[in-house]
Parts: C-alpha cells; sequence; structure tokens
C-alpha cells in the first residue's frame, strides 16, 4: 500500500516554469514505478511522465523536451519539472504508482494508486 501525496501546483503564464512533488509513504518506495498523470476539463487523463526504480523514463510526445521526471529515492519523492508551459498543459495533475516491473506504460489503467492531484494553469 502507498500513499501520494501532490503538491506545487499553482497559476504561471505561458512560458514560465513549475515544479510538481509527489511524496510517497507507507511501503517501500523503490519497488514502485511512479508516473505523472493529467487531466483538463472535459478531457480524458492522460499519461505525460513516468519513472522506473532504476532512472529509466518515458514522456509523452506532448510534454517531451519540456517536462523532466526525476526521483529522490532517499526522501520518497518524485518530481516533474515542467518548463516552457502553455496554455494547454493547464490541468490537474495526479501522481500514480505500480509495482516496478521494468515497463513504465503511460495508461491509466496500469497504476493502482494515485494521489489526489494538484492544480497546474497556465495563463497566456
Amino acid at each position: 500500500q502507498v500513499q501520494l501525496q501532490e503538491s506545487g501546483g499553482g497559476s504561471v503564464q505561458s512560458g514560465g516554469s513549475l515544479r510538481l512533488s509527489c511524496a510517497a509513504s507507507g511501503d517501500t518506495y523503490s519497488s514502485y514505478s511512479m508516473a505523472w498523470f493529467r487531466q483538463a476539463p472535459g478531457k480524458e487523463r492522460e499519461g505525460v511522465a513516468a519513472i522506473d526504480m532504476d532512472g529509466s523514463t518515458t514522456y509523452s510526445d506532448s510534454v517531451k523536451g519540456r517536462f523532466t521526471i526525476s526521483q529522490d529515492l532517499a526522501k520518497n519523492t518524485v518530481y516533474l519539472q515542467m518548463n516552457s508551459l502553455k496554455t494547454e498543459d493547464t490541468a490537474m495533475y495526479y501522481c500514480a504508482a505500480k509495482a516496478s516491473t521494468g515497463w513504465i506504460p503511460l495508461s491509466v489503467g496500469d497504476y493502482k494508486y494515485w494521489g489526489q492531484g494538484t492544480q497546474v494553469t497556465v495563463s497566456s
């Protein structure tokens, strides 16, 4: 069992940056793959980035080159550094976890544990 708590959301102008954090507690963090998802009003939740316990990463095409996922195993925390933000990045951002298998998909159904979300709003 893993509990996830996101933080770091807020409002920023287009072109700006934000860093999201997700603190994990409960079970052994290093046994899990972590991911960030987002959901805009009226749209389906979509995968943004994922990271495995060995540090391997994957990104959606829409954020590749702008967002960076990283983790601090000592702090049981995963981060999402978001640069060059666009208005279309506005969404609720969720942290998610699944047991590490060496595979880090960006599909909602593959992740078992979810945080409550943090809002990111990008204005023009």
